[in-house]
């Protein structure tokens, strides 16, 4: 009575599996101790009709006798073996599977508690406001990024880098020396004749080197 107000069947019941594997065991185990023993019985009574076989007949016949009887026993006890080994499995069998639903309920259970302040929505809300959050620090990451000093204008750069680019061309060019031009070819200077006696075309000939400075 006690035990039932107090729950004590319950935890009978639920120790009963593992009691009836303990106790099978331990049945099995004393069974083959039987079988270990029933065996030496058999091969002492073998050897003794073998070694009267010749000398006393009577001493022959009554141990092949008890080694029929021997035999009788072990058979029964090989078959009591057998059906608690097939017992012992199937109980074996029933209990794992009895804990994996227990453990498979309590996942169960615990998937629907951590399930329960959830839903689709909620799940979706969550990802957006994660997204506008990522999105936030990326923002927040660039203007930290940004130099706090006066900004430069990259076309003003690249014009200055030009002109400083074509300076230096130009130096490198002052610096190589010129070729050695050929003799300048001076047209033979006349002679020093008054303009007024030349005709036109030493006229027009002398004033073409004095413009030329020849």
């Amino acid at each position: 009575m006690w035990n039932y107000i107090f729950g004590g069947n319950s935890q009978t019941k639920k120790e009963m599996p593992k009691k009836a594997i303990v106790d099978l065991r331990e049945h099995i185990s004393m069974l083959n101790k039987k079988q270990s023993h029933l065996e030496n019985q058999i091969g002492e009574q073998d050897a003794l009709a073998r070694k009267n076989i010749t000398v006393n007949k009577n001493v022959a016949k009554a141990a092949l006798k008890r080694k029929k009887v021997y035999e009788g026993q072990l058979d029964k006890i090989q078959a009591q073996i057998d059906s608690l080994d097939t017992q012992l499995n199937a109980i074996e069998s029933a209990n794992l599977n009895l804990e994996t639903m227990k453990a498979m309920k309590q996942g169960a259970k615990a998937m629907k508690q951590i399930h329960g302040d959830f839903d689709v929505d909620k799940v979706d809300a969550t990802m957006d406001d994660i997204r506008e959050q990522v999105e936030l620090s990326e923002e927040i990451s660039e203007a930290i990024s940004r130099p706090l000093g006066q900004e430069i204008d990259d076309d003003e750069l690249e014009d200055e880098l030009a002109a400083l680019q074509e300076e230096a061309e130009n130096s490198r060019a002052e610096k190589v020396p010129a070729k050695a031009s050929e003799p300048e070819r001076r047209m033979p200077s006349l002679p020093d004749v008054p303009v007024a006696e030349l005709d036109e075309d030493e006229a027009a000939l002398r004033a073409l080197q004095e413009e030329m400075g020849l």
